[in-house]
Formats: structure tokens, sequence, C-alpha cells
């Protein structure tokens, strides 16, 4: 009798934040991030040199929890969904705790894209999903081990999700996703006719 072991599972963490607090915390993270993207004559002058479409906060702005009320909120809730995952992982944190790094806003317009990349020298990383009009794009996901796949055949159009060498999680307003840091991904062009908002993160082991 035969005996297969799933072994090296890479988990990606979801939860959604709904009701009416969700919709008061997305129409205020709304409004300032495009606020913010406004003002931020740093951010978007990084933008235009990197080529980056829309805007980004990466760059230029380090304090959002701190400076904008509405941020802070935010990620109290953050806290506690990465706590879980955490414990999920079965990280031994040696009674340490894993706390925000940074955080940043992204605005994708029609036909942006944000190309493949992983979180360097953090742990978990994340988005929270605050604008997502019909048809933005997912977050893809891409199989860690896909470039020791040299002379694999190609999977199946129908094959299970987890036998996939690419993933897609299609977000809602006030969807929360998780992943370990070392996990390539990426954001397909936008092909909705409105901006994509968003808001990522990251947490270090402190």
């Amino acid at each position: 009798m035969a005996t297969i072991d799933t072994l090296f599972v890479t988990k990606v963490y979801r939860a959604e934040l709904a009701g009416a607090k969700a919709e008061r915390l997305n129409a205020e993270l709304e409004a300032a991030s495009l606020s913010i993207a406004e003002d931020d004559e740093a951010g978007q002058r990084w933008c235009a040199k990197n080529g980056y479409p829309g805007y980004t906060s990466y760059a230029s702005l380090n304090d959002l929890p701190w400076r904008v009320p509405v941020f802070g909120e935010l990620l109290k809730a953050l806290d506690s969904h990465v706590a879980a995952f955490a414990k999920e992982l079965e990280f031994d944190l040696k009674g340490r705790k894993l706390v925000l790094d940074s955080l940043w806003i992204n605005i994708l317009p029609p036909g942006g894209v944000h190309t493949s990349h992983i979180h360097p020298h953090s742990v978990i990383s994340g988005t929270y999903y605050v604008t997502i009009p019909e048809g933005a794009s997912a977050l893809k996901l891409e199989d860690p081990r896909l470039g020791f796949m040299m002379a694999a055949p190609p999977r199946k159009a129908k094959a299970k999700q987890e036998n996939r060498q690419f993933a897609y999680m299609k977000p809602s307003p006030g969807t929360v996703l998780l992943w370990e840091s070392w996990l390539r991904h990426e954001v397909p062009v936008n092909e909705a006719e409105g901006e994509r908002i968003s808001i990522s993160f990251n947490y270090a082991w402190q």
C-alpha cells in the first residue's frame, strides 16, 4: 500500500473585514490614501524616477500609522492577524514578537502592473485591500520551487491549486492577505476602469 505525504507546505492567510466598521475604515483609508498621494511630492518623484505606475508611498513615508489615525486603526487589526498566522506557522519566536517594520500605500491605475518580487529582511508580508473595482487584478503567487523544475512537464489545466505553479488570490475590499516574505508574488495588469488601492506591509522579528 502506497502513501503520499504533503511536505514543505506554503501557506497563505486570508481574512475578511466586513460590516459597517469595515466600510467606514475603507472609506477613510481611501480618502487618506488619495490625499497623501496628491501631497507626497517625494513619493511622486520616486515613482516617476523608477517607472512605478500610479503611486506608492513605499520610498517616501515610513510613519503612516502614527501620522494618520485610520492607519493606526488598521495596524491594530493587522497585529492580531499576523499573530494568528505566526501561530499557524508554528514559529518559535523565543519570547519575542513579530512587529510592523513598514507599511505603505499602493494606488495602481488602469493598465498598471507591479512586477514579480519578494520582500527581503522581513518575516511576514501582506496586503490589505481598500478599493477593488470590477476587473481589478488578483494577487499572483509563484511556487518558490519553480526555478528548480527544469525538466518538469506542465500541469494539467484543471490541476488542484496546491499542484499548480502559480496561484491567484482575488481580493475584495476588506480582504487581508498574509504570506511569508520569501514568497514571490506580483500584481498583473489592472484591467479595471478605476484605481486599485491597497495597503502593503512587512513584519519583522524583534
